[in-house]
């Protein structure tokens, strides 16, 4: 798809536009619009006690982005979150925060004052330091008399520290209409380090007043959820409904979350500034804005993620001790055009043109970079979709994903030029997108079953994306007979759980009966390793 006009002046336009603090764009018969004016902008609140008379922290409270010594903690003050404002006026609201070596906080590590713009929502965003390494801490938030749920984070180990050890939570996709996030009460139970999140934390797509496959009988949702988002007000309530879920804030409020978006963020299998629903692009462009202000508003990400207009850094690079570095991508911002229309495809001239991109050229310097500079035994890549070859048959005549790796193979093969160049002996990609968990050998050349083994992909299962699921979906035989390098295909719902340590990297593919109705338990369908020096999966 091309544009009739330039992209830049339309980024241009809409970060001006938005500094004036209203941007809009006519599609059909319906404006598009959403405030960007900068805080302070708003008085402060005259009196706290007299504004917040009901419980404002209904949204729980999150932490992430997790350094040497620093973390981010995150919370929104919302009486009444269903309601476009929250049920606050427009003023600023001071938020006091406290981090303590436990629980009761008799013992106080750091604490100082922030402040809920209305600008941001009311959402708080508190960049602590001067933290321990590698240490658990409990945090919390007070505004007006109230005080937040207690919730429990650690800091990431000093860059030279020797670990013996690290557990992950890889968390994507999780669909409100499609069922319950038990798969997170779960996860919140376990002792992790940290939780992945791939992408696809919400759904634009229209949630009934049942709650979809939840079907509800003891409550109905206001109707302005049974639309798509469009707007920066639609993006937000979504986020509120996606958050007020008790699974959701349990994960939140026990593990650090490292968070990166995939498509439906915004709207379904988006390719950089091209939309899918064919919409005008300087329409697209304030749609984009939009989501990406809403991502950032709720998600405990640092100053140098917030967007500017409908453009945002979100690739970076966590790292744990020498054990492992996180080099965490964005696959969507800045892609070509997906191939063939984006539909399953047979691999042609046009998707295998070199120019294509599926990170951007400054993200793959930036990647490459970093690997050439890694110190860490472990080279973890955080990404959204699937990085790995997936013929659909047997058959001389074949399709793959345009919307994936598939559809950018030179992209993919200038990565693992990139990694075989810095001497990355241990690759592990992680994976979302495609609501079903797999482990694949990353083959240097995937039309070569005989081709060496250069690294091993994770792919997590959706938490509820494609409601329950089953063992074996129905092409099991079909894509495991195809890709010989597909050592594992479940349908499941659930989570990926990972451990790292010196000699291995394990992965456990947790995963649970039903999503349609709550509370299943989880179980371990399989476990694999790949050991340092030798990449590929072994059963555990």
């Amino acid at each position: 798809m091309t544009f009739a006009f330039h992209e830049r002046e339309m980024r241009a336009a809409a970060a001006h536009l938005g500094r004036r603090g209203f941007l809009t764009a006519t599609a059909a018969a319906s404006a598009l619009a959403f405030v960007t004016a900068v805080p302070g902008t708003a008085r402060a609140a005259a009196g706290d006690d007299r504004i917040l008379r009901t419980e404002p922290f209904t949204l729980g409270v999150a932490s992430g982005d997790p350094l040497p010594g620093g973390i981010v903690l995150w919370t929104r003050l919302a009486p009444h979150p269903y309601e476009p404002d929250g049920g606050l006026p427009g003023v600023r609201i001071p938020v006091h925060w406290e981090i303590a070596h436990d629980e009761r906080f008799r013992r106080i590590a750091a604490r100082g004052l922030a402040t809920a713009h209305p600008e941001f929502h009311h959402t708080v965003h508190v960049e602590a330091d001067g933290l321990d390494h590698d240490r658990v801490y409990h945090y919390r938030f007070r505004a007006g008399h109230w005080i937040s749920p207690v919730g429990r984070t650690r800091t990431a180990p000093a860059h030279d520290a020797r670990l013996t050890g690290l557990r992950l939570g890889v968390v994507s996709c999780q669909a409100y209409h499609d069922g319950y996030f038990t798969a997170y009460r779960h996860l919140a139970d376990e002792d992790l380090d940290a939780v992945l999140h791939v992408g696809d934390y919400l759904y634009e797509y229209a949630v009934d007043a049942a709650g979809g496959a939840r079907r509800y009988t003891d409550r109905v949702l206001p109707a302005h959820f049974a639309r798509e988002t469009v707007t920066l007000d639609d993006y937000r309530m979504r986020y509120a409904l996606y958050k007020s879920d008790p699974d959701l804030m349990a994960a939140h409020a026990a593990h650090p979350f490292v968070a990166t978006w995939d498509d439906h963020e915004l709207e379904n299998n988006y390719a950089g500034a091209v939309p899918q629903d064919g919409s005008s692009p300087e329409e697209f462009l304030v749609r984009r804005a939009a989501a990406y202000r809403a991502y950032w508003e709720n998600q405990p990400l640092r100053r140098p993620q917030r967007p500017r207009g409908p453009d945002a850094r979100l690739y970076r690079r966590l790292r744990y001790g020498r054990l492992a570095q996180f080099d965490v991508l964005d696959t969507r911002q800045y892609r070509s055009d997906q191939a063939y229309g984006g539909v399953w495809h047979a691999p042609g001239p046009e998707s295998e043109d070199p120019a294509r991109t599926m990170a951007g050229a400054a993200q793959e310097r930036w990647l490459v970079d970093g690997w050439r500079s890694s110190q860490a035994l472990w080279n973890v890549v955080p990404q959204q979709v699937t990085f790995s070859r997936r013929r659909s048959t047997t058959a001389e005549t074949y399709k793959l994903s345009m919307d994936a790796w598939d559809g950018y193979p030179a992209a993919r093969d200038r990565l693992l030029d990139g990694a075989r160049d810095a001497g990355v002996e241990n690759l592990v990609v992680l994976t979302g997108d495609v609501h079903v968990g797999y482990g694949m050998d990353i083959k240097r050349d995937f039309t070569d079953p005989d081709s060496p083994t250069v690294g091993t992909e994770f792919v997590t299962t959706s938490v509820t994306s494609g409601k329950d699921g089953v063992d074996k979906p129905a092409n099991w035989e079909k894509y495991m007979a195809a890709n010989p390098h597909m050592k594992f295909y479940n349908g499941r719902r659930g989570y990926l759980r990972l451990t790292l340590d010196r000699e291995k990297t394990r992965a456990d593919y947790r995963t649970l009966s039903a999503v349609t109705t709550p509370g299943a338990p989880v179980t371990t369908a399989a476990s694999f390793v790949t050991e340092a020096g030798n990449p590929g999966l072994q059963p555990a």
